[in-house]
């Protein structure tokens, strides 16, 4: 159950056997059913989500009802609306479970508790934290300056398990573009390689 969390966390710092065991003490695991929310906006979200197996998304619905995908999330990668959750105002986003969903989920009182027994860990959010900002702005600079086709080749180079997991109507939302579009860029690709 924690053997995918502790190697996770083992690529980026080193704890000690005790610490790591103190961490995952931290955790409750939960499973959820394909299609089902693990948030949804209003809702106050005490937990941020370790993928230990399945596939989910993250998206923002708009006033008109528009879906707006802000993340997909795998095996070995962390979810959740982490405004709402460091921040203690209700979330905006949904969270769904796009595949059956085995998740550790640590609550901001017990993140909080191995900050102040663990301190190493708060280095290993950083960088989490670091890396997820990263990301975001290159995917905010990917949309200004590139191609839908080349935002989808960086997609399936980024990300080649996702692509093969994730309904194509949904990379399209991720991409901003219609599926219609992402269709054809396909089928270009398909005929030029």
């Amino acid at each position: 159950m924690y053997q995918g969390l502790k190697a996770h966390v083992s690529r980026i710092i080193s704890p000690t056997a005790e610490e790591m065991a103190f961490f995952c003490t931290k955790f409750k695991t939960l499973n959820f059913p394909k299609k089902s929310n693990i948030i949804h906006p209003g809702q106050y979200t005490d937990h941020e989500y370790f993928v230990v197996k399945g596939c989910l998304t993250s998206y923002y619905l708009d006033k008109k009802g528009h879906k707006h995908i802000i993340q997909f999330a795998i095996e070995d990668w962390w979810i959740g609306d982490f405004d709402a959750f460091y921040n203690h105002k209700p979330s905006k986003l949904y969270v769904e479970a796009l595949e059956p969903a085995e998740l550790l989920a640590i609550s901001y009182k017990d993140l909080e508790e191995v900050y102040q027994e663990a301190p190493l860990f708060e280095r290993y959010f950083r960088i989490l934290v670091t890396r997820g900002f990263i990301t975001q702005q290159g995917r905010v600079l990917s949309t200004l300056e590139k191609s839908a086709q080349e935002r989808y080749e960086e997609f399936c180079q980024r990300y080649p398990t996702i692509e093969k997991r994730v309904p194509n109507y949904q990379i399209a939302n991720y991409l901003g573009i219609s599926a219609e579009s992402l269709s054809r860029i396909r089928k270009k690709l398909t005929t030029t390689h």
